[in-house]
This record gives C-alpha cells, sequence and structure tokens, in this order.
C-alpha cells in the first residue's frame, strides 16, 4: 500500500508519477523499494484518472451505497494491485530461478508485505 500512498502523494503535490518520483518519495519514506513494484504501479496509473477516482471513492456514502462510482474506484485501486502482485510473482520467480542461497524464509514474505 505504500507504493500507492506515495502515488497519492505526488498526485497531490502536482508532481509527475513516475519511477523516479515514485522512487525518490518512498526512499524518503524509509521503504524499502522494488524497482518492479515501482514500474508496474506506474504502468497501472498511466491512464487513471486519480483525481476522478479519488472525487468519486469521497462521494460514497457512509452507508455503503457507493453504485458504479464506487465500483470504479475499487476496479482502479484493484488494478493498481493487482500489479504490485503481478510484479512480487515475478520476483519470487526469479529469485528461484536465480538460485540465490538467501532464506527469505518460509514464503509468507509476500504477505506480510500487504500489510506493511
Amino acid at each position: 500500500m505504500e507504493y500507492v500512498y506515495a502515488a497519492l502523494i505526488l498526485h497531490e503535490t502536482g508532481e509527475e508519477i513516475n519511477e523516479d518520483n515514485l522512487t525518490g518519495v518512498l526512499e524518503a519514506a524509509g521503504a524499502d523499494v522494488e524497482e518492479s513494484r515501482v514500474k508496474a504501479l506506474v504502468a497501472a496509473l498511466e491512464d487513471v484518472d486519480i483525481e476522478e477516482a479519488v472525487e468519486q471513492a469521497a462521494a460514497v456514502p457512509a452507508g455503503g451505497a457507493g453504485g458504479a462510482a464506487a465500483a470504479e474506484a475499487e476496479a482502479d485501486e484493484t488494478e493498481a494491485e493487482e500489479a504490485e502482485e503481478e510484479a512480487d510473482e515475478e520476483e519470487a520467480e526469479e529469485a528461484d530461478e536465480g538460485g540465490d542461497d538467501e532464506d527469505e524464509g518460509d514464503g509468507g514474505e509476500g504477505l506480510g508485505e500487504l500489510f506493511g
């Protein structure tokens, strides 16, 4: 989620959401930056109107009756999260194929990263 938050910070400050800027925000926050996740998020957000998605998400009533606007905003967020997950899976496959002897644990690393 920190990658999505970094993209929102860049959007809010009027900065371009690109790999360099996203990496800079993440590094400034002290996050471990994975280049493939940065690339995946930038690609996923390329055709997303963030302002519109934020407005639609903010317009959702508290009772949960969000309709199409909430579904579209959720779809945009889901697309970004799926791109991150794909990047994680690719990294895991590359690590398995690379023969790296470092023990990364029992495979729960990806799940732990989802929750910070």
